[in-house]
């Protein structure tokens, strides 16, 4: 089973960082990265996932000089039928694509559908509400067109889509995921001030509580979270206010260190994490 953003995560692909970060400002990091420390940082995200329980996955088609591409979460879609190969927004990273479509053949995951032009999305602009209903942000880096031949090849499921905001424009990654985390069928980890009316309204109608990253924390990804299991859930470190909130919520907590491998970048463990198979 895929079709969930909270069962307990069993099998997970990772991809470790390059080692060529010349690109770096051409692909909108923050600095460029340390590659001892990187690396570091990845080892110890793989470690933070075996220990939780889920087998790691780890890719190993070329990706240098893509500094990107260690964010496997966003080139594809997992659905229960297989892997849905996307065409991300970020024209800089649609040669992941053709990467993950090895990886999957490795991991002995099906190739379901791909999207083709003009269709353009990203992994982290959508996310299942439930198994059946999945919902999709429209913005800079996923258009109609996108979430159309998504809905296409879902038959059964119920594809709502609501627009992301402008923001900080279109040089900034703005993702569905960037501003809520599932964390439970019942519970998502959000930034209130950023939410799409619309989606606000559907967490009301379903019952679903919310967890508020604070201001201060939003900026340094504190809603950026992975559910490892219901109510279990990865973050990381260097947000005290939003990890103090879900455990008052009843969640339990597990941190990573991430300066390198998640600030510089702008992807947390979501972005590092694609998981193929929840409980």
């Amino acid at each position: 089973m895929i079709q969930t953003m909270t069962g307990t995560l069993q099998r997970v692909l990772v991809r470790p960082p390059g080692t060529d970060f010349s690109r770096w400002r051409e692909y909108g990091w923050l600095a460029e990265p340390d590659g001892k420390r990187i690396a570091e940082e990845h080892e110890g995200l793989r470690q933070t996932l075996e220990d939780a329980g889920a087998e790691v996955v780890v890719a190993e088609s070329a990706a240098d000089p893509n500094p990107d591409a260690v964010y496997v979460f966003d080139p594809a879609f997992l659905t229960d039928a297989g892997a849905i190969l996307l065409r991300p927004g970020k024209e800089l990273r649609r040669g992941e694509v053709e990467a993950l479509r090895a990886d999957f053949e490795a991991a002995g995951v099906p190739i379901a559908a791909e999207l083709t032009e003009p269709a353009l999305a990203e992994g982290g602009v959508a996310f299942w509400l439930d198994e059946r209903t999945l919902i999709v942000g429209l913005g800079y880096r996923t258009n109609e067109a996108g979430a159309a031949q998504l809905g296409a090849v879902l038959p059964g499921v119920d594809v709502i889509t609501v627009d992301l905001p402008h923001y900080d424009g279109p040089a900034h990654c703005m993702h569905m995921l960037t501003i809520i985390s599932p964390i439970d069928t019942d519970l998502a980890l959000v930034y209130p001030r950023l939410l799409p009316v619309r989606l606000v309204q559907l967490f009301a109608e379903r019952g679903v509580g919310l967890v508020e990253v604070p201001d201060e924390e939003f900026g340094s990804m504190g809603c950026n979270v992975l559910a490892l299991g219901p109510r279990k859930a990865l973050v990381l470190d260097g947000n005290p206010e939003t990890r103090r909130r879900l455990e008052t919520a009843g969640v339990d907590v597990h941190v990573y260190e991430g300066e390198e491998l998640s600030r510089k970048g702008e992807g947390g463990p979501t972005c590092l994490t694609l998981p193929l198979v929840r409980g």
